[in-house]
């Protein structure tokens, strides 16, 4: 192991496992990021982070998704990437309290207990309740499970700040 004078992991051993692979640096220098005009169909971000979502079921205060970890999100060891879970807690916890019309929330604050773990090509049940609301401030909850097993593989309270209907 690398270690400084202290007795510590040295910064090298950190950047050597950032680097990427020769594969993995050819594979992001193959990608086609275009230039994305608003509403003009999904962006980047979109297309490679929310692909494959499959909204279940819409009621007031209540969303439910299916996700099938897709490799693009999977890391190294072929899990579900813990940015990615949090991405999906972002996304989905936002959804159920937005007013269609209105801006989009912004998230305040998010915290999420990484359970398990969610292997490629798993299909997930993305379930994001309102918990609360009050004025432009709403909470959600959202609970990622294996479809299959019902094993939780994350749970997110999730805090949004947003503009709220007009009672005039």
């Amino acid at each position: 192991m690398d270690q400084n004078e202290g007795g510590k992991p040295s910064m090298e051993k950190a950047k050597r496992s950032l680097e990427l692979t020769d594969d993995e640096s050819e594979a992001v220098s193959r990608l086609a990021v275009r230039p994305h005009r608003a509403g003009a169909g999904p962006s980047f971000y979109e297309y490679f982070a929310l692909r494959g979502i499959q909204v279940d079921r819409v009621e007031p205060g209540l969303v439910v998704c299916t996700f099938k970890v897709p490799p693009h999100l999977s890391d190294r060891s072929g899990r579900l990437a813990n940015g990615a879970i949090a991405n999906l807690v972002d996304e989905v916890g936002g959804a159920v309290v937005h007013v269609e019309g209105l801006p989009m929330n912004v998230s305040v604050d998010m915290c999420i207990s990484y359970m398990s773990t969610a292997k490629l090509h798993d299909e997930l049940e993305i379930t994001s309740r309102v918990l609360g609301q009050r004025g432009g401030y709403s909470g959600t909850i959202v609970l990622m499970r294996n479809k299959v097993t019902g094993e939780v593989i994350a749970e997110g309270r999730h805090s949004l700040f947003g503009r709220h209907a007009s009672k005039l």
